[in-house]
């Protein structure tokens, strides 16, 4: 049976777990797995193998990365010292060194013949680096007007690529709270949904997940990542077959303080879920909570909104 924390359990709690885990190395292959599982009988089936098809290709990227495709690093390590991200986004995608990797996946990726994926992946194997680096910078801010949709998830995934090849490939990094909750330690993007833990002494604790890196990092529970505060929060989700809403995999934290939400994913219920996968398959949720004026603002560089 699952631990309920309470919340001053959950404070307690909090002073003792790890604040931070790294992506695992075989993070998109298993995000490719996933994909595939929840592609059979989806709405969305086509999209999810697409996305699926390309979490292989960076796979690939990860196992076999460009040649010297690395940030500086005593870039890094002042970053360090002064308690900023090291892989910080906003300044990053402004330089040359994540380029190689969408070279090398515009390169291994195998779009269909005579369709909307094969112009996309000749519209960027054929703009030059300023424009490339000028679509990756409004895709990481979230200016997504200011880049052709259908080149969101190609952006998406060498940028995604690049950002998990360093963090892994970096040992020993000292990593400190951003300045928000939602902010990622490692590269200071935000995050794209949040994981509830179920195992050992750590059980029912919360971790959010970097929308670009992948790295988790622990926020206390019962509180918005946004506006940081507790009162009024609701949890909403579809009732299945399977599950009763209250026991559902996936569950959206609604603040009507700031009338945003964050997804949920809760392993007690699935303990296979993953988060890009899992929000990319309850994008109906996404239109519920829109309808009801909600706001998103956690993004999926995968997907670009509306699209």
């Amino acid at each position: 049976m699952a631990t309920i924390l309470e919340p001053g359990q959950i404070e307690a709690a909090a002073s003792s777990p790890p604040f931070l885990y790294l992506p695992p190395n075989n993070l998109f292959t298993l995000r490719a797995l996933r994909l595939e599982h929840l592609a059979d009988g989806h709405p969305m089936a086509d999209y999810l193998r697409l996305i699926a098809g390309l979490c292989h290709v960076q796979q690939n990227l990860m196992d076999d990365p460009p040649v010297a495709a690395m940030p500086d690093p005593e870039r890094l390590r002042v970053c360090v010292e002064h308690g900023l991200p090291p892989f910080a986004a906003d300044s990053l995608v402004r330089e040359n060194v994540w380029l190689p990797y969408l070279e090398a996946l515009l390169q291994r990726y195998q779009p269909p013949p005579q369709t909307a994926i094969e112009n996309a992946v000749a519209t960027l194997r054929s703009a030059n680096p300023g424009l490339l680096k000028a679509w990756a910078i409004a895709l990481v801010s979230g200016q997504y007007s200011m880049l052709p949709a259908e080149l969101v998830p190609f952006l998406g995934a060498a940028l995604q690529a690049a950002w998990s090849h360093w963090l892994l490939s970096t040992p020993d990094l000292e990593l400190k709270r951003g300045d928000s909750l939602s902010q990622c330690p490692a590269c200071g993007s935000p995050a794209m949904a949040g994981v509830i833990r179920h195992r050992g002494k750590y059980n029912g604790l919360r971790y959010l997940v970097c929308s670009l890196c992948a790295c988790e990092w622990h926020a206390v529970r019962v509180k918005c990542v946004y506006c940081e505060q507790s009162k009024g929060l609701q949890y909403i989700s579809f009732e299945d077959d399977r599950h009763a809403a209250n026991q559902a995999p996936l569950r959206a934290e609604v603040c009507p303080g700031c009338n945003s939400y964050l997804k949920l994913i809760y392993l007690e219920n699935d303990a296979e879920a993953e988060a890009l996968s899992a929000d990319l398959a309850s994008l109906m949720l996404d239109m519920r909570l829109e309808e009801e004026g909600y706001q998103r603002l956690s993004p999926n560089l995968m997907l670009a909104p509306g699209a």
